[in-house]
């Protein structure tokens, strides 16, 4: 997948190398704001009993 999206974007390396992390970044972004939120209520990491 990694070689896919090196190839598709055009231009050398002092281009895509911006480009793949500025698309890192926005899919950081994404996943923060919008997809995490979302699974939160569905996944129960600080929810611990202790001593039940």
């Amino acid at each position: 997948m990694y070689g896919w999206i090196w190839r598709i974007i055009p231009g050398g390396v002092a281009v895509k190398v911006p480009v793949i992390l500025a698309l890192a970044v926005l899919a950081g972004v994404l996943l923060w704001y919008f997809v995490f939120p979302i699974l939160e209520p569905y996944v129960t990491v600080d929810r611990g009993v202790v001593g039940g």
